[in-house]
């Protein structure tokens, strides 16, 4: 029984009865009220524990994540500007260099993004090449929205300027010239007169030097078949028929020849040359299939005077005939690896000088392979030769003389010496015998550039000429005929020349084109691609 009950059975007063009554119940219904209050408030509290609990889920994964990127981003930074025992070859990060500096920036953006310091984190401009000053400028004044002060309201005193530069591209932009010539008539000799229509490399075609020029410079610079390049002027409503752009090359090709004949005439004339080959393949239309066909590069030395120049020379084979017919007549020092098709020539007054690159290549094979110690040791005494080298970088030929005679004679002797002792500890047929029986049986011809200052200690010259080449081949995947190749060596030997000499090969050729169909051939030099055509 509660105390109501109680209550009721006593004389208790019926309205304080009443009172107390609805007194218990009111503080029944707060208790409840509570109750549901605790209740939503268990709730909310058990909600905001599962969202903290998510937040910290989340706050860790992102740590996490963040730890990952800044791992990945310091070991491909290492990849890029470690050390070179750490770093990947030079080959490696020539063929690898866009990918990982895309990679590296992408990187950076996504731990901005995670770290929350996209907008508060300003970009560093330190290093950075400033633009070239020959472009256009266009310029675009930015003035705030008041000239007057926003707290007082004064006029604002101009007190400077802040200039930043954006560069820009424009894609190729095809227009028209449109020649205009009035005729006039006599009316007492009955003629008419007009300004005579000028002589152009394709009489009555439609493409302008211009065009012509941006054709070839895209296929043999830019390595971009002719498709793409048919692909490109469509997007403009241009129509352009590989056909077409197939005829245009063609005549081009005949019409530059004689500028690479004379590139040849003048390259025979230097004192030290450098020649290397490199494969190709020529369509054989007859069995279907392709041929192997070669591309012969010829280079002056970088140390000679004058400029320099690059011949490429289509064959259809690699036998050393076709170095010999090159350099008929020619008596001078070449620099060349071991290809025996140039031997011939050392027994006909060409004085043979060899490259101390090829040499350092094998021991480097050697020592990325297996880490060899003899291969060490050799990379590090090699090594010292060229860091003479650079040392004479700037300096006169005779001063370079001086300076191979003083400090690479005796590095040299010591070379040399070091390689006999070696040669009988090391097991016959070994990689590592191999390499120093190479650089023994090279000798002579590889200390003979330490006698001149003015001859090359490697071929590396025109083997980085040569490389462009391996793109274009991948591009091209093969000449069509031999008479293609040796249109396409003509105009890589102009293009190639123009580059080594500083020259933009389209802006040069555009020029070269517009001016050949006059120019007469005692002054064919003046259209050569060298700085300001002085050469003769």
């Amino acid at each position: 029984m509660d105390l109501l009950e109680q209550l009721a059975l006593t004389n208790a007063d019926p309205a304080l009865l009443a009172q107390l009554q609805a007194m218990l119940a009111k503080k029944d219904e707060q208790i409840a009220a509570n109750a549901a209050l605790l209740t939503a408030q268990d709730e909310q509290l058990q909600s905001l524990r599962v969202q903290q609990d998510e937040m910290a889920a989340a706050g860790k994964s992102k740590d996490f994540k963040i730890q990952a990127l800044t791992l990945e981003l310091a070991h491909m930074k290492r990849i890029k500007f470690g050390k070179a025992s750490e770093a990947y070859s030079g080959d490696q990060l020539e063929l690898f260099g866009e990918t990982m500096a895309t990679d590296l920036a992408a990187l950076e953006a996504e731990l901005e993004e995670l770290q929350g310091k996209r907008e508060a984190k300003p970009r560093s401009r330190a290093g950075r090449q400033p633009l070239p000053p020959e472009l256009p400028r266009i310029e675009h004044r930015h003035e705030p929205s008041s000239c007057q002060c926003e707290a007082c309201g004064r006029d604002l005193l101009k007190i400077g300027e802040d200039v930043s530069e954006q560069l820009d591209v424009e894609p190729a932009r095809f227009f028209v010239h449109r020649h205009i010539r009035p005729q006039y008539a006599c009316r007492g000799c009955e003629t008419v007169t007009a300004a005579p229509v000028p002589p152009a490399v394709i009489d009555g075609g439609m493409a302008a030097p211009g065009l012509l020029a941006w054709v070839a410079v895209s296929k043999y610079a830019d390595h971009l078949p002719l498709y793409r390049l048919e692909q490109i002027a469509s997007r403009q409503g241009v129509t352009l028929a590989r056909s077409t752009l197939a005829e245009w090359l063609g005549k081009v090709g005949v019409a530059l020849q004689p500028l690479c004949d004379r590139l040849a005439q003048l390259l025979r004339q230097r004192p030290c040359l450098h020649a290397d080959e490199t494969p190709v393949r020529q369509l054989d239309p007859g069995q279907g299939k392709t041929r192997q066909a070669y591309l012969w590069a010829y280079r002056s030395n970088s140390l000679d005077e004058g400029p320099p120049i690059i011949v490429f020379d289509y064959q259809t084979g690699r036998a050393g005939a076709h170095a010999r017919a090159f350099l008929e007549g020619w008596r001078g020092h070449l620099m060349v690896d071991d290809y025996a098709g140039y031997k011939a020539l050392f027994s006909d007054g060409v004085t043979e000088l060899a490259c101390l690159a090829h040499v350092r290549r094998k021991f480097f094979e050697l020592h990325s392979a297996n880490g060899s110690p003899v291969a060490a040791e050799a990379l590090q005494r090699i090594g010292a030769l060229y860091a003479i080298e650079r040392q004479a970088a700037s300096l006169t030929p005779e001063e370079r003389l001086q300076l191979r005679r003083s400090q690479a004679l005796p590095a040299l002797a010591e070379l040399h010496a070091w390689l006999l002792a070696m040669q009988p500890a090391v097991a016959p047929g070994s990689g590592t015998r191999n390499a120093i029986e190479h650089a023994l049986k090279r000798w002579p011809a590889l200390v003979r550039y330490a006698d001149s200052g003015t001859f090359p200690i490697d071929n590396n010259a025109v083997e980085n000429a040569i490389r462009p080449i391996a793109i274009g081949k991948k591009n091209w995947l093969f000449a069509g005929s031999e008479r293609a190749g040796r249109r396409a060596a003509a105009i890589q030997t102009l293009m190639g020349t123009a580059k080594l000499n500083g020259l933009d090969p389209l802006h040069w050729l555009a020029s070269v084109l517009e001016r050949l169909p006059t120019c007469p051939n005692s002054q064919i030099d003046l259209l050569l691609p060298f700085p300001n055509s002085t050469q003769s």
